[in-house]
């Protein structure tokens, strides 16, 4: 049960921690709280939660780091007295209100999310049948909504990215959100099928250094690494299994037309055969 704690309304910006947190600070998003609370003040309260050894920021902590940016002695907040699994759904609830999101954080959100409400409902991992599938239902499926709502999909699309992310563990996460690609459901999806720990390590390593396009594409790699299957292709050695098909599927009239069109061109190009080339 959350414990409110009303007698206190300010804290000393230092005295707040900001640790164990599933997603870390944004440097563009505090740059842009900087100056907004620059031009206009503080508006509204953090929410910071009360715990044996020290107070630690549940929801705000963006706007928290922009203050010790600006050096303020005091911040606004509400404090709480709450459990760990009550102190992640107000943390993952304030993230997933936001609309800075990627398809990653949602997916990695929504799964911690579904172990927080388990932790505080144990009867809602026994098969999810009656009472507590109609509860979970009530209780996600409000969020689940508002989510697809937000961000123009299905609902059923909402609970695959759900459970694409109840396959990742937190290095998992922390090393795809490096990745200079975004990280696709469709990747998220893939990397849930793989069982073998070094496939799916390797994988993910490929991803976040962005030497793979997809997961699919890592897997593929992964295979011809490990003898399971042939190299893949470069992209010149794609585009010649294309040309070679084109070719052989053109009439002979194409064929002659595309010579006559390229004579020069190709003219060209046969000088750079190696020696001999050119007459085998």
């Amino acid at each position: 049960m959350i414990e409110r704690l009303t007698t206190i309304t300010d804290l000393p910006v230092g005295a707040i921690r900001i640790e164990g947190r599933l997603r870390d600070v944004s440097e563009s998003g505090v740059a842009t709280l900087v100056e907004t609370i620059r031009e206009n003040g503080f508006v509204g309260r953090i929410t910071v939660r009360r715990k044996k050894d020290g107070d630690y920021v549940l929801d705000g902590a963006h706007r928290l780091t922009a203050m010790r940016e600006l050096g303020a002695d005091t911040i606004p907040c509400d404090v709480v007295r709450c459990s760990d699994a009550e102190a992640a759904m107000f943390e993952i609830d304030g993230n997933l209100a936001g609309a800075d999101m990627s398809t990653l954080d949602e997916a990695y959100f929504l799964a911690r999310r579904r172990d927080a409400v388990q932790k505080l409902h144990p009867e809602l991992k026994q098969g999810m049948a009656g009472a507590a599938a109609r509860w979970f239902e009530l209780n996600f499926g409000s969020l689940a909504k508002t989510i697809a709502e937000k961000r123009g999909i299905s609902e059923r699309q909402v609970y695959k990215i759900m459970a694409a992310g109840a396959k990742l563990d937190p290095k998992d996460y922390r090393m795809l959100r490096a990745a200079p690609k975004p990280v696709a459901l469709a990747d998220l999806i893939e990397i849930g099928k793989i069982a073998e720990t070094v496939e799916r390590y390797d994988v993910i390593e490929a991803l976040a250094a962005g030497t793979a396009k997809s997961a699919k594409a890592a897997r593929k790699a992964y295979a011809a690494s490990q003898g399971k299957a042939p190299a893949p292709l470069s992209e010149t050695d794609r585009d010649l299994a294309r040309l070679r098909d084109a070719w052989s599927r053109a009439g002979i009239g194409a064929r002659r037309k595309f010579v006559s069109d390229n004579a020069a061109e190709v003219a060209g190009l046969l000088r750079f055969l190696p020696d001999g080339e050119d007459a085998a």
